[in-house]
């Protein structure tokens, strides 16, 4: 097995997992915040989606699927489209009122980004630099590693808050 298609594997994992917490969900369920500080599911699955598209974007030298497919347009959050949701305060969280498919759309959009970008990669490229502003410098390697990472864990947070409203 190539490097690209554990790669591609594990983000398709995380994709099962945004669809079965999205589905059968309405609007409400999607914003319910289990905790005054507590983050939503649509919160949740968006934050993961910009996450995993700036990061791998920035990565992979191509423009946002937020901005380049206007994403941030059809969605209509009150924020920045910088914005990936990083250190959101309750209020900022609050914001991000999305339907089902509305997240499984940009989600989706984002997954097949990342798996055209993964099948291009070669196991050579892992070890490119990426992000210089880490001591040491972040390889393009660990950064995958990293956005894999931070999309499992806040996948399992919604699929967590799901069953908690269920």
């Amino acid at each position: 097995m190539k490097t690209s298609e554990l790669l591609i594997d594990a983000h398709s994992r995380i994709k099962e997992v945004v669809h079965a917490v999205a589905a059968g969900l309405d609007d409400k369920m999607l914003a319910t915040r289990p905790g005054p500080s507590a983050n939503s599911i649509a919160w949740l699955v968006w934050h993961l989606t910009r996450v995993q598209d700036d990061h791998l974007a920035d990565a992979g030298g191509y423009e946002q699927v937020y901005t380049a497919d206007c994403w941030h347009e059809q969605l209509g959050l009150p924020l920045d489209a910088a914005d990936t949701g990083y250190a959101h305060t309750p209020d900022q969280v609050e914001l991000v009122k999305l339907n089902a498919d509305q997240l499984v759309g940009y989600y989706d959009a984002v997954h097949a980004r990342t798996v055209g970008f993964l099948r291009l990669m070669s196991d050579d490229d892992l070890d490119r630099i990426v992000d210089r502003r880490w001591d040491p410098p972040v390889t393009l390697g660990v950064r995958l590693v990293s956005v894999i990472d931070d999309c499992a864990q806040h996948a399992g947070q919604a699929a967590y808050v799901k069953g908690l409203l269920s």
